[in-house]
């Protein structure tokens, strides 16, 4: 073992003890749920991007593209396996220049930069041999697929208004796609229509009535060529940022039962180049601003009422491959983490992270295939936070963040305890919300169960390191490229849970009563 890892528990001892501790009580409301999230909510992307992909002086994409990661390193395999099953979504800017070299398409050029292009960049091509290539990995690491669509083929640029894309959508190049996929029994979980061509677009968009009958069309398609509805895969749209009025008409047009899934993307920390960025991502009031989106994407899907519900398929944080300072820190888990929770409680049922790997936001480093910070953060959520959402209701420092589901592994809850401040700890105790009579006390719960305790923390208390500490021990990936032992925390259930300054903990405990959750 590196020799400075083991310098993690004095380091975090210390300043823990310098700082100030606050007692707080947190109330579950644990009668009922407030939401469901899926059962694979944490999800992460693979993107088009080539090498040449370069944003604020730096190129930090490397040979993480779909097209050239390297699909037999065991960390990647691993890192991936861990999850047992991980949700990936393949897309991204580029997938809208992206044909598929089957049927009519003959030829299959790269991606090459071009000024005029979609992205600055040539159209490119998927060919069948690295789609079989990428099928025999996602069948060997279990991974539950969402593929990205074209959904600009054959449709030409307005001459009248930038960036609008008119005439329909060409769906021959993708039937033969499908086709092929069905052909050889690959698996895919669901289909998303496009990427950010929603509202004012993201490089290209598409007019709201177009995209509704285009949605149609790829529904159509779908149910003609996979005969079995129970492997039929669900359609996804718009993949976008939200606009209402844009959402709406799209959902007026397309009407019911054609969108499974209402995607939307959250970018909410801006320009990765922003020197306030580590401010951001400590500033409470900040990370809740985005919460009118969440609401306002909720409100959609409770009037039109797709199956699938609202999902973020796609969230960097920081755009344009993240913040190369924050993104693959500690301190991106305080944004990363608190949007997880956040997105939940307003019933998004997936989260999707850019990106498993490349740009500075992959959850691994996209040379060495190490794993960020995140990377633990979410696995972590994946393995202990169930699909039941609860209410938490507390008075204390706004800097205290705390979700609660019932725990992934029943019985019991999990909750998530995030610390912004940088000088202040909390003691908590927890009381059980009394169901039905607001002007009642709620019950203080006092446990006969050892709480499972995970505390996430930076290795030298320095935020900005890419290496965390579990509960004292630095996570690093073994010899042999495995994700080290994930273990909890065993502590006396009459002790208050204590929360250290700039630090995250998961805790689990299995004897609070919480109806919603039997």
């Amino acid at each position: 073992m590196n020799f400075k890892f083991a310098f993690c528990p004095i380091i975090l001892l210390l300043s823990a003890s310098l700082s100030f501790a606050q007692n707080v009580n947190v109330v579950i409301h644990g009668a009922a749920s407030i939401a469901k999230t899926d059962d694979n909510f944490v999800c992460v992307t693979l993107d088009w991007w080539p090498a040449e992909k370069c944003d604020y002086n730096q190129c930090p994409w490397g040979k993480a593209g779909i097209l050239n990661l390297d699909l037999r390193y065991g960390a990647l395999i691993n890192a991936i396996k861990a999850f047992n099953p991980l949700r990936i979504k393949v897309g991204g800017s580029l997938q809208d220049n992206v044909v598929y070299k089957v049927g009519e398409v003959s030829s299959c050029p790269n991606f090459m930069k071009r000024e005029d292009g979609l992205f600055g960049f040539s159209q490119g091509c998927l060919s069948m041999e690295r789609w079989d290539q990428l099928n025999r990995f996602f069948n060997h690491t279990g991974v539950k697929l969402t593929f990205g669509l074209n959904a600009l083929f054959r449709r030409n640029e307005s001459q009248t208004e930038k960036g609008l894309w008119i005439g329909d959508w060409q769906p021959q190049n993708t039937r033969d796609f499908m086709q092929y996929t069905i052909s050889k029994g690959y698996k895919v979980d669901s289909y998303e229509f496009g990427n950010q061509l929603s509202g004012s677009g993201m490089g290209a968009k598409v007019d709201a009535k177009q995209y509704g009958k285009d949605v149609i069309v790829l529904k159509n398609l779908v149910k003609e060529l996979y005969a079995h509805p129970e492997t039929e895969p669900k359609v996804l749209g718009p993949g976008g940022f939200y606009e209402e009025k844009w959402f709406n008409t799209f959902l007026e047009v397309s009407g019911q039962g054609v969108v499974d899934g209402l995607t939307h993307h959250i970018y909410n920390l801006g320009p990765g180049d922003d020197p306030n960025m580590m401010n951001k991502v400590l500033d409470p009031s900040y990370l809740s601003q985005v919460s009118q989106t969440y609401k306002g994407v909720s409100d959609v899907v409770n009037k039109f009422r797709p199956q699938l519900g609202a999902w973020v398929s796609e969230s960097g944080g920081a755009l344009k491959g993240g913040s190369k300072d924050v993104s693959r820190t500690f301190a991106d888990g305080f944004w990363y983490l608190d949007q997880m929770g956040m997105a939940s409680t307003y019933d998004q049922k997936v989260f999707c992270r850019q990106a498993l790997i490349g740009g500075n936001y992959g959850l691994l480093n996209a040379t060495t295939f190490v794993p960020n910070p995140d990377y633990y953060g979410a696995l972590l959520w994946h393995r202990l936070m169930g699909s039941t959402v609860l209410a938490v209701t507390k008075e204390s420092d706004p800097n205290l963040r705390v979700y609660a589901h019932c725990a992934k592994k029943k019985p019991g809850v999990s909750l998530i305890f995030i610390n912004l401040s940088k000088d202040r700890s909390f003691n908590i105790t927890l009381s059980n919300a009394k169901p039905g009579d607001a002007g009642k006390p709620n019950y203080e719960f006092v446990g006969k169960q050892n709480r499972e305790e995970y505390h996430l923390r930076a290795l030298t208390g320095d935020i900005k390191d890419d290496i965390v500490c579990l509960n004292d021990v630095p996570m690093v990936q073994t010899d042999s490229e495995d994700i080290p032992a994930m273990d909890p925390k065993l502590v006396d259930a009459s002790t208050p849970i204590s929360i250290a300054a700039q630090s995250i903990a998961y805790v689990t405990i299995r004897d609070f009563e919480a109806p919603a959750c039997v």
